[in-house]
């Protein structure tokens, strides 16, 4: 798997890890849980931006 796959799939995964907290925190109003979900989302975002940089990187060589 190339580097950019790798960080499109961190990223998505993190995106979705973050969205599971963030709702269940929203559920049991737990605000710990809701900011560490809007972390790991913004994290995951951040991953998947990389991915696609090295993606338009690779395809400029």
């Amino acid at each position: 798997m190339s580097n950019s796959m790798s960080d499109k799939t961190k990223g998505m995964m993190n995106k979705a890890k973050g969205e599971l907290k963030d709702q269940y925190g929203n559920l049991t109003d737990d605000t710990k849980m809701q900011a560490e979900g809007k972390k790991d989302k913004l994290k995951g975002e951040a991953q998947h931006k990389i991915g696609d940089a090295k993606e338009h990187l690779h395809r400029e060589k």
